[in-house]
């Protein structure tokens, strides 16, 4: 949950600390005290988009921070991402988070006392938090989101249906539009391919092998001074080891190394440090003897070959012709052949790759039109539950005689989306299926079904996302909810109702509300209020926790404008007594 959150310098807000608690906390105050502000300052703490037309002109910059505490499945994901990206949680195992607005627009984040991307902010959002307000209302009267509201409710074995078709109709899109490149552009890949085999056929013609230039370059020097190098190598051995024709005139290194060891080993009895350098002589003369035979091994090995040095300039060439078209050096060219065999796969449009690409293309389509059938009546099963569940939740709100009803209807075939037979109906499909579900509302016997942009007043609309919100709360979701006015436009027992709902949500999630409804107000585990100070010369706004004789005058002033009225006090306590008996288990 949300322990706590801090807001400064946005909007009418100066300084302000909302501490959180469990369960139901509501927020209160009067029109244009900065309710929305709190709200605002949970969509920037989240991820959400920055405006820099709200940040107070003193200090500059609006900041909000939370700290956030998390439980089960939720935490290992939030926690694990946060890991990866740098940051961790404190100690006590809470997580901080912080956004930071300047009125220039510019914007910093910092999780887990670490500065990261805006973007992780929203992704801890969309695991900890679902915020409600009377926009998202607006949301669920689109159909696109409709069908996600009806898709999340199927449960998890529908959205693994629900990936493997995606799965299939990425594959299924990708066999078609490769088949269609290949058919209306194949003059221009024939054309492509042409200039490539020309090279790959120079290139397989003078085979270059990897390092192959720098080895043919050792070698030249080698040849060019074949006769130098012979001349150094002997008078080297001759040095170190002597020569059959001066081996009685000429003193060699390994015979002078040798006289030496002799000599001092005559005296390691007198003193044994003579000893210890013997030795060492005989580990030196060791490693003369050593040179002197690799020596001879590199004199056998060194041939002054003309025929030789001829072929490894040919050979240098070609290899030369080769990089000035292909590559830098010989590894380029090898790889860039690597790259032309593959590109020429691409470029492919005989007539045998193009059959068996329709026939790829026409069992994916079959795959697809199959799962598309299974996900459509996975929907229509769903359906059925999701509409029983929601009307329940209606009836409890104060619509008894209401209905939902959830249509799962074939999208027609001719629009945007490919046309594939579903079920025996040719419809239009996409990455997530052939349907088009649309939520409708009955709001009385014999009234018409109508789709709920049409067939709901604004309070009803309230009421139905609220009651969509109880029924998706039973099947998961982030543990904290926020609802923003979601109770426009309603009064009477069906604002009591609200309230009952609500704390009823509060029972397994975290959930804040933002009214101005003294019947919801009343089920409010924690009570704030947002009060406006225009006592000096900048109007700014507040929060504070009300409670006891405090929260009933607050509830007595959102009744009838009048905290002090007795009349007004005593229905407030009487709201309040009510709500405490509900909100027993």
């Amino acid at each position: 949950m949300l322990e706590e959150l801090r807001i400064t310098g946005l909007g009418v807000i100066d300084d302000t600390t909302l501490p959180l608690t469990g369960g139901m906390n509501v927020i209160t105050g009067e029109t244009g005290a900065g309710k929305t502000m709190v709200v605002t300052g949970l969509g920037l703490l989240f991820g959400g988009r920055a405006d820099a037309g709200r940040v107070r002109a003193q200090p500059g910059r609006a900041v909000v921070e939370g700290r956030l505490r998390l439980e089960g499945r939720v935490a290992d994901a939030v926690y694990a991402r946060i890991s990866d990206a740098g940051g961790e949680p404190d100690e006590d195992g809470s997580l901080l988070l912080s956004r930071t607005v300047t009125v220039e627009g510019r914007s910093r984040a910092h999780v887990g006392g670490r500065s990261m991307p805006v973007s992780m902010l929203g992704e801890v959002g969309e695991q900890a938090v679902a915020v409600h307000g009377q926009s998202d209302q607006l949301r669920l009267l689109r159909p696109a989101e409709q069908r996600a509201a009806l898709d999340r409710f199927a449960g998890p074995a529908h959205e693994k249906l629900l990936d493997a078709l995606r799965e299939a109709y990425t594959g299924w899109r990708r066999i078609v539009d490769d088949l269609a490149d290949r058919r209306r552009n194949a003059r221009e890949r024939n054309q492509e391919a042409d200039l490539l085999r020309l090279g790959l056929d120079e290139i397989t013609r003078v085979d270059p092998q990897p390092g192959e230039d720098d080895e043919l370059k050792t070698e030249a020097q080698r040849l060019e001074h074949a006769e130098g190098l012979r001349t150094a190598a002997q008078l080297a051995q001759l040095c170190v080891a002597g020569g059959a024709e001066a081996a009685d005139e000429t003193p060699d290194a390994a015979a002078l190394l040798g006289t030496a060891r002799r000599t001092l080993e005559a005296q390691a009895g007198t003193d044994p440090a003579l000893g210890e350098l013997a030795a060492r002589l005989e580990e030196a003369a060791t490693l003369v003897t050593d040179v002197s035979a690799e020596l001879s091994a590199y004199l056998a090995t060194l041939d002054a070959d003309p025929a030789r040095l001829q072929h490894v300039y040919e050979r240098r060439a070609a290899l030369r012709a080769l990089t000035r078209k292909y590559a830098d050096d010989v590894d380029g060219v090898i790889a860039w052949a690597d790259r032309a065999r593959t590109r020429l796969s691409d470029l492919d449009t005989s007539d045998d790759l193009l059959d068996e690409l329709e026939r790829e293309g026409q069992r994916l389509a079959g795959e697809v039109a199959d799962l598309a059938g299974r996900v459509s009546a996975s929907r229509q099963e769903a359906a059925v539950r999701f509409a029983d569940q929601v009307t329940v939740e209606l009836a409890g709100l104060a619509m008894p005689h209401a209905r939902i009803e959830v249509a799962v209807l074939p999208r027609p075939a001719g629009r945007a989306e490919p046309a594939l037979p579903v079920n025996g109906v040719e419809v239009g499909v996409g990455p997530d299926g052939g349907d088009e579900v649309e939520l409708r509302l009955l709001a009385h016997p014999g009234a018409p079904s109508l789709p709920l942009q049409r067939g709901a007043s604004g309070g009803e609309l309230s009421r139905v996302m609220l009651a969509i919100e109880v029924v998706f709360a039973g099947s998961g979701g982030p543990p904290t909810l926020v609802f923003d006015e979601v109770d426009a436009g309603v009064g009477g027992q069906a604002a009591v109702e609200i309230g009952r709902r609500l704390a009823r949500l509060a029972r397994s999630h975290q959930v804040l509300v933002v009214t101005h409804l003294p019947q919801v107000a009343a089920f409010a585990d924690r009570h704030l209020v947002v009060a406006k100070d225009t006592g000096g010369a900048v109007t700014t706004s507040g929060v504070r926790v009300v409670e006891d004789t405090e929260r009933a005058r607050e509830l007595a002033r959102m009744l009838a404008g009048l905290p002090d009225s007795d009349l007004g006090i005593a229905h407030a306590e009487e709201l309040l007594a009510v709500a405490a008996k509900e909100r027993r288990p």
